[in-house]
């Protein structure tokens, strides 16, 4: 059980669940390989639209672990908290947001949820309209990574809050 103590009451939470696996631990060389492609994926990419598609993506698919290290990181980097809260809600609050953005996003909820069937080719079309070529193929890159990261986090139940910005670079 956790307690927060503000200046008028004590309110206690429900206990921490801890992770189901330390997974770097015990695959050290995926997760090193995993960094590398991470690293490899965010080339020549704007670093806020990239922790946009890494907090998208992982809202999508319920990873808090994801979700509270990008959202710590996007804040770090100058990202604004109205943006970021927002971004749950993009569609509706697509002022917030530039075209460009706006492509990412589509993008990114397109290749995350595949259950669907496929991207379709307006969202393809509209991501191709403002990004080049190489930056599209690094913005695919970026959107697969972090769906990846998603997958080991939700499944080994990583434990979201003790995340510091930059730990892990």
């Amino acid at each position: 059980m956790t307690t927060h103590t503000d200046e008028t009451k004590t309110v206690e939470y429900a206990p921490e669940q801890p992770a189901r696996l330390e997974w770097t631990k015990h695959a050290p060389e995926v997760y090193k390989a995993m960094v590398r492609l991470d690293t490899a994926a965010r080339k020549g990419l704007d670093h806020k639209l990239y922790e946009l598609v890494k907090i998208r993506a992982s809202q999508i698919n319920h990873c808090a672990f994801c979700v509270d290290m990008h959202t710590k990181d996007a804040l770090a980097s100058g990202e604004s908290v109205e943006r970021i809260v927002q971004l749950s809600a993009w569609e509706e609050s697509r002022h917030f947001y530039t075209a460009k953005e706006i492509a990412a996003l589509e993008l990114t909820e397109a290749v995350t949820v595949l259950t669907d069937g496929f991207v379709p080719d307006e969202v393809y079309e509209r991501a191709a309209k403002h990004f080049e070529e190489a930056e599209l193929a690094q913005l695919i890159a970026a959107i697969t990574v972090i769906n990846a990261w998603n997958r080991f986090g939700v499944t080994c139940r990583m434990t979201p809050g003790h995340y510091q910005p930059g730990q892990y670079k």
